[in-house]
């Protein structure tokens, strides 16, 4: 069991956790039949034929990769799971096959000791918006035609795009007519769009219901596994138009491409050709790069019989010359004459709601709340659900977009200015996950935090480290976030392992490659190792669950010494227990305690320390037994 208490996650035994594990996995995002790799158009828009049985591997290979996971000390998973997975036949129909064999894997981790919380994941909506999540007919039911995503400009999706694919454009998605529609009515559609019901039932019940069950139908078939600890909410929710105060701006926070204002994106769907400004993102920032027209046959994305929704709901309507003439500027920026703020008026309603739904069904659960990336936490008081933690994502931006890491140098996003030496970058790093860690302290209530994603590509440098089998920046890009997380003592989730990882392909979604393992990195050696990408910095000691509070955690990887300390809690009769990785100690490790005693056994890569009551701080060091 584990649980939200005091800024902390907790144990039965009331042991701090620093739980470490790890996503899995990156191609649970799209079908296993047919071949769903975002770059396949083949069958691409059959949306309703598809399984994800065998996502994130096939159930005879799960004990192979659970055991990796384990001998890497990785006990924690996020499991990727889709809406689209669990209910893509149509509304209500549930895949009960897929259901099963995520039941079934999960027990499999169960048998290895790994704990697992569930994550309902999705990026940009849909794999038919340019991301993962939602099945293709929530389109169907608010009159949008996915085939018209392309000439319209609704989204920019691989499959129809095409290969090369640009480099981690597809978040530009969050600015296009797709990802800010359907956001926008799944959580305001009561507000922002009254006229727009299915079959009598106001759209954004009609979403939420439907995603809501969909999630159940997983916590019923898993919630008796016991290591089955907890729930995300959704993964990176988007806010859509909620909030906009100017229609007339560029909608897309991650501009790259032809990225359109959100009135330009309504005419675009409507069928009206547009001049689009063109960007590009580099090392000094956005930047306007040119001009593009877009749609210039006129197609329109809605389906014949369905009149454009933010017509429909007052927004624009055609002039005396058939232009479209926006009409409601602010209409997604007030409500009832107020301003309404999304975190508080939408995402936070919706996470209230969905803790209530899930925990009827698996009681006791832990909830891990999201807020929209780079806007802070859901703000959370003592009368909102319990037992919630936040599970915010970190990436360093620049590595992660330009697919290029320097030791010596990063930009800090917050306050906007190139940072050079690699103290400073790390010191940048650390600050930043600082700051996640007390705004969930003072705007949730003082909820534990778990970084829900956090890693590096392994593409960087045009693939150069595939050629070379050289992962030395890879390893040097990891190691500078393992220390800035460790340096802030809190929980995380590396993004990601995926079971069938290519060189050519990387996780098969959108061309990304963050995948700690690829099958064709395999030498053949035989052991848990084979085909780890960049483990000299992923696989390191840590402290698992402690008798009492952290206070400091470091490795050096370079001199293999590790060292924790901690405050002794005379409440908790359980010992300490860290993971000593037989990767980084091949030959046994060296253990000085400065009060207590200690266990060490390294077959089962585990060190056990029982405190001395009579000493508050306890310093735990471990190095190379040889040293």
């Amino acid at each position: 069991m584990v649980r939200a208490e005091a800024g902390w996650l907790v144990d039965e035994y009331g042991r701090k956790l620093l739980l470490r594990g790890v996503n899995l996995g990156g191609s649970t995002k799209v079908p296993a039949g047919p071949e769903g790799g975002t770059w396949n158009p083949e069958g691409f828009f059959d949306h309703r034929n598809v399984s994800f049985v065998g996502r994130p591997f096939p159930l005879d290979e799960a004990d192979e990769h659970f055991a990796r996971l384990r001998e890497w000390g990785l006990t924690l998973v996020r499991f990727l799971v889709t809406w689209e997975a669990i209910e893509h036949a149509g509304p209500g129909i549930y895949d009960e096959t897929y259901l099963d064999y995520v039941r079934a894997v999960l027990e499999r981790a169960a048998h290895h000791g790994i704990s697992v919380f569930v994550d309902p994941h999705q990026d940009v909506w849909s794999r038919f918006s340019g991301g993962s999540g939602a099945p293709g007919w929530t389109f169907d039911v608010v009159g949008m035609d996915i085939t018209k995503f392309g000439p319209t400009d609704a989204a920019l999706v691989h499959a129809t795009y095409g290969d090369p694919f640009p480099c981690m454009i597809w978040p530009t998605n969050e600015g296009k007519l797709a990802n800010l529609t359907m956001w926008s009515l799944f959580f305001g559609g009561d507000d922002f769009a009254p006229e727009s019901k299915v079959d009598g039932v106001p759209i954004q019940v009609f979403l939420q219901d439907h995603y809501i069950r969909a999630v159940q139908q997983v916590a019923l078939r898993v919630r008796d596994l016991p290591n089955v600890v907890g729930y995300d909410t959704l993964n990176e929710p988007s806010s859509g138009m909620i909030g906009m105060t100017d229609l007339e701006a560029r909608a897309s926070a991650l501009p790259q491409g032809p990225c359109p204002t959100a009135f330009q994106a309504m005419r675009l769907g409507a069928g009206h050709p547009e001049e689009v400004t063109i960007w590009d993102v580099g090392l000094t920032g956005e930047r306007r790069v040119g001009r593009k027209l877009v749609n210039p046959e006129g197609v329109s994305v809605w389906k014949d019989g369905h009149e454009p929704i933010w017509r429909r709901n007052g927004v624009w309507d055609l002039d005396s010359l058939g232009k479209p003439r926006l009409l409601r500027p602010h209409h997604f920026a007030r409500v009832r004459g107020r301003k309404v703020d999304f975190h508080r008026d939408y995402l936070r309603p919706f996470a209230n709601r969905y803790a209530r739904a899930i925990r009827a069904v698996h009681p006791g659960a832990l909830i891990f709340v999201e807020g929209v990336p780079h806007r802070g936490p859901v703000p959370w008081s003592p009368e909102d659900a319990p037992n919630i933690a936040f599970a915010p994502h970190w990436y360093d931006a620049l590595t992660l977009f330009t697919k290029r890491f320097r030791r010596w140098f990063t930009v800090d996003l917050v306050r906007r200015r190139p940072v050079f030496g690699a103290r400073r970058v790390l010191r940048v790093f650390t600050e930043q996950i600082a700051s996640l860690k007390r705004a969930a302290s003072v705007h949730m209530n003082n909820a534990p935090m778990l970084i829900g994603e956090v890693g590096v590509p392994f593409d960087m440098h045009e693939g150069r480290a595939y050629e070379t089998g050289d992962f030395s920046r890879q390893v040097a890009a990891l190691d500078t976030t393992m220390r800035a997380l460790e340096r802030n003592l809190v929980p995380f989730t590396l993004w990601n392992y995926t079971a069938d990882n290519s060189n050519a392909r990387g996780d098969h979604w959108n061309d990304e490659d963050l995948s700690l393992f690829c099958c064709e990195q395999q030498t053949g050696c035989g052991d848990r190792f084979d085909g780890g990408r960049a483990l000299e910095a992923a696989v390191r000691p840590y402290a698992e669950k402690v008798a009492g509070t952290p206070l400091h955690q470091s490795f050096d990887r370079e001199r293999r010494r590790y060292t924790f300390r901690f405050r002794h809690d005379p409440e908790v009769a359980a010992p300490t227990e860290l993971f000593v990785p037989r990767f980084q100690y091949p030959d046994g490790a060296r253990v000085s305690v400065s009060a207590g005693s200690y266990k060490l056994d390294m077959a089962a890569q585990r060190l056990v320390h029982h405190a001395d009551p009579l000493h508050g701080i306890h310093t735990l060091t471990i190095t190379a037994a040889a040293d």
